[in-house]
């Protein structure tokens, strides 16, 4: 029975890459009916609203969704429509995988899996200006709110995935020596849970500034790593830039009744229109939708393909050493679903 899945083209490079992985599930005859959406720029230019009403109805609908890159203007214009969906759908754990697959990085066997809370800490958007004398900006403050329920259930699904993927440990990374009360809940928070999964699967935390300098000199030895908003942000690019850059890495939003899959890197405007995208991040998301629909088979013999097309480095794009156009990676990804 075909499943209904929102799809966002999004901006930039997003439609040019978006459709090369339609064109992937395609062949691989994944039994996906597409409702072709619109978000951020793109919606803007259309409609004058960056995340329309027909989008947000689509997902409800569906509860699935694959995108490519959105355009958000920095320190002006609308808010992120990624951070503003997340929120919509209450989409609590961001999921970025990055395993070691490109030959010739400094680095060989990562395979880690960074587990993000996705709804609170300091990109829960509760911002103001404070006034002093006459200038009504002299002074910006941003609130992080963590709370121990979110806590609970990012660090409880880090645990869970884990034990259901066969992962051995998880990294507990937080700021609490300095920000005791709200990185103090949150490291309180996962001594009790990890103790729920004790002899089963290992803890270890890790202060954030520490796990830094661990990811660029030992990353081979991170399993699982679940941390807040922020923090994850910035190590999941961090995992990314460990094993070849953000076009190799997807990411996952992953709610209680709904879920987002996406490319994690940006819209690429320099390289719009010319044809040599690599889509590999938003294929790989798709692997991601595959796996979470339950078509597993599917999912595994999907990226095995992709794997192999980049280990082969024959037929690979400019931003990975070599000079085939979207299509072209596309089609010999194609090509290697039967060999694998």
């Amino acid at each position: 029975m075909s499943r209904s899945v929102t799809l966002i083209p999004g901006d930039g490079i997003g439609p040019s890459i978006t459709e090369a992985t339609v064109r992937l599930l395609d062949a691989a005859r994944a039994d996906i009916t597409w409702d072709r959406q619109l978000a951020g720029a793109a919606a803007v230019a259309a409609v004058n609203d960056p995340i329309p009403e027909a989008t947000l109805e689509s997902i409800r609908k569906t509860k699935l969704a694959l995108k490519g890159p959105l355009e958000t203007a920095v320190g002006k214009g609308f808010r992120s429509i990624n951070v503003a969906l997340r929120q919509a759908f209450d989409l609590y754990a961001n999921v970025r995988p990055a395993k070691t697959v490109v030959t010739g990085l400094k680095f060989s066997g990562i395979d880690i899996v960074l587990v993000r809370e996705n709804t609170e800490g300091l990109y829960i958007g509760i911002e103001n200006y404070i006034k002093i004398g006459d200038d009504p900006m002299a002074a910006a403050q941003s609130m992080a709110v963590i709370t121990r329920f979110g806590s609970e259930r990012i660090i409880r699904y880090a645990f869970e995935y884990a034990r259901t993927h066969g992962r051995k440990k998880v990294t507990l990374v937080h700021k609490a020596n300095i920000l005791k009360y709200s990185q103090g809940l949150f490291l309180e928070v996962g001594r009790a849970v990890a103790k729920e999964y004790a002899g089963s699967i290992g803890c270890e935390e890790k202060i954030v500034d520490a796990c830094a300098m661990e990811l660029v000199m030992r990353p081979e030895r991170f399993d699982v790593i679940v941390t807040t908003n922020l923090f994850g942000d910035i190590l999941s690019d961090l995992t990314s830039g460990l094993v070849g850059g953000l076009g190799l890495t997807p990411g996952a939003n992953i709610g209680k009744d709904a879920a987002i899959f996406e490319a994690v890197h940006g819209t690429a405007p320099d390289i719009v229109g010319k044809g040599i995208a690599n889509p590999t991040a938003v294929m790989l998301a798709a692997c991601q939708l595959l796996d979470h629909m339950g078509d597993t088979e599917r999912a595994a013999r999907v990226k095995g393909a992709i794997e192999k097309t980049l280990l082969e480095k024959k037929i690979v794009t400019a931003d990975i050493g070599g000079t085939a156009s979207t299509d072209q990676f596309t089609d010999a990804v194609i090509a290697n679903l039967g060999a694998v």
